[in-house]
């Protein structure tokens, strides 16, 4: 209730005069109080309007310009004084002094009581009051009713907005559109041009607040959105809600409220199907499923067709220096991998999004097979990771596998994707993307113990090494064996690249043969000697 409503409106006020502090008749009065004790303004609190005789005051009337200094200062709604009982007249210096900050004086009529007055002023507040908390109760049951009958958000913001007439946007934590009652192109760039900024809209201690886009100078008002989060969205109203109406604010209040319990039943939903899908994919990758078949059948559960080819993308946040508790830590992560998935829907809508622990797994459906690596992921992991930065302070790396033929080949892109992760924070990286490549057969043998491959090499080829001959036909023999083997077998070419006749390699093979007991002739025996040779030239044995 405002000073200028109390003197149209109630009984009382009917004869009384406002005299001075004009420019304030705005200001809302929450309490009524009537009080003449010396040390009153102790008592006097907020928005609070004060109605007295002024009878401390009746022998030192200048001390009412202390009193008006002090209630300014503790931001009283007003002062009411019956100025014919004890107080002739207000002094000009406190009048003067309250036209120049606007605190409302009001010269009240010597025929009504004190009592009178306080007690029809409580009983329009408490009226007031009470309408106002009898329509948010039916805001919010029709609000309600809306939600529970499967209307929507968007119906429900369309009602909302024919009830305060301002255009609406509901927003989620990213800043990001979830439903409005309009479209809202230009806004929508804007808004989300501040989220990518870092841009934190909620002051606290506050039931809405507001600012303005620079671009139009439009005014936004911003009602926060509770829920089990400590920071959920809000509702965005386009334009400056007036506080000298609050029924509107009641309003957008009570349907924020419905919102919020419709967003807590979604994310239930949304976090049961995503732990369903989490619990598929972990499955898929350790290989508990029976079969093939089986596998395709569950993963169209989830919108994955098998006949397209992806491209796996394992990321992890980089190790933070911060000490954070292991409740604290799985939240951040929780966070950001939630911020992940939110970014790749927006980027392609087929994008698979799993989590694996510490790891969040991106399964990019590849249209343009390798082509889509350089134009399309790569560009969009490295901006995903520059948001990170700029939003979390924190660092993400990412592995890629190579193709994927189909989603049955996920399983083995998988652990290429996590093995690349592994070599790039190996090699001391952070924030890289490490693509797989693949190992020739010097880099698989260095991943096998070197007792085991010495074990190999001793078997394969030591006989040729045995103290039957002496070392200079020993070598003689490992060198016609080595060039036999790199020419494919051919006796002719290895003659040449000995300068020997084709009869003396015939003679050192059969040499070999007889010392190692095995034909030269057989596959798996010439493997087998490729191989021992591999591993010689590793060892510099």
């Amino acid at each position: 209730m405002k000073i200028s409503e109390i003197l149209l409106h109630i009984p009382s006020f009917r004869n009384a005069k406002l005299i001075a502090g004009h420019e304030g008749k705005e200001r809302e009065v929450y309490s009524v109080n009537m009080m003449d004790a010396p040390d009153i303004i102790y008592y006097l609190k907020p928005n609070e309007l004060l109605v007295t005789t002024a009878y401390h005051l009746k022998d030192k009337p200048h001390d009412l310009l202390e009193l008006i200094k002090n209630m300014g200062e503790q931001q009283c709604a007003g002062l009411a004084i019956k100025t014919k009982r004890f107080l002739e007249e207000i002094p000009q210096t406190a009048l003067a002094y309250a036209d120049k900050i606007g605190f409302p004086i009001i010269e009240l009529p010597i025929d009504i009581s004190l009592g009178e007055i306080v007690n029809q002023s409580l009983s329009y507040i408490l009226d007031k009051r009470t309408n106002e908390l009898l329509l948010a109760l039916e805001t919010h049951q029709k609000f309600t009713h809306h939600i529970m009958s499967g209307k929507g958000l968007v119906s429900l913001l369309q009602n909302l907005y024919s009830m305060v007439k301002y255009p609406i946007i509901l927003l989620d934590k990213y800043f990001r559109i979830i439903a409005s009652s309009h479209p809202f192109s230009e806004v929508s760039a804007e808004l989300r041009k501040l989220h990518s900024n870092g841009f934190r809209f909620f002051l606290p201690n506050t039931s809405y607040s507001c600012f303005s886009l620079l671009s139009n100078r439009e005014t936004i008002s911003i009602f926060p959105i509770y829920t089990h989060e400590k920071n959920s969205g809000c509702l965005a109203i386009i334009g400056n809600i007036p506080v000298s109406n609050p029924s509107i604010t009641l309003t957008i209040e009570q349907a924020a409220n419905v919102i919020s319990f419709e967003l807590m039943k979604e994310n239930a939903l949304k976090q049961y199907t995503k732990k369903v899908r989490n619990e598929f994919f972990i499955n898929f990758t350790e290989g508990s499923f029976q079969s093939k078949e089986e596998v395709a059948i569950k993963a169209k559960e989830f919108q994955i067709i098998n006949d397209q080819s992806y491209i796996c993308t394992i990321g992890k946040l980089d190790e933070n220096k911060a000490t954070l508790s292991f409740t604290q830590s799985h939240k951040e992560i929780d966070t950001i991998f939630e911020f992940i998935e939110e970014e790749s829907h927006l980027f392609f809508k087929s994008i698979h999004h799993f989590t694996k622990g510490n790891i969040c797994i991106l399964l990019f459906p590849a249209i343009e097979s390798w082509t889509d690596l350089s134009t399309v992921i790569l560009p969009f992991l490295q901006e995903l990771q520059l948001k990170i930065k700029n939003r979390y302070d924190r660092t993400v790396s990412f592995g890629i596998s190579n193709l994927c033929q189909q989603f049955l080949d996920v399983q083995k892109g998988f652990k290429e994707a996590l093995e690349a992760l592994e070599t790039g924070y190996l090699s001391g990286n952070r924030s890289f993307i490490q693509i797989y490549r693949r190992k020739n057969v010097s880099e698989l043998l260095q991943m096998i113990p070197i007792q085991d491959l010495k074990d190999f090499y001793d078997e394969t080829l030591q006989k040729l090494a045995d103290a039957s001959i002496n070392q200079n036909e020993s070598e003689m023999l490992l060198h016609t064996l080595f060039l036999f083997l790199e020419n494919h077998c051919q006796i002719s070419e290895t003659a040449k690249k000995l300068y020997v006749h084709r009869n003396t390699v015939i003679y050192r093979l059969e040499k070999c043969e007889e010392l190692i007991g095995k034909s030269l002739k057989d596959p798996d025996t010439t493997f087998r000697l490729r191989l021992a040779f591999r591993i010689k030239n590793l060892l510099h044995l």
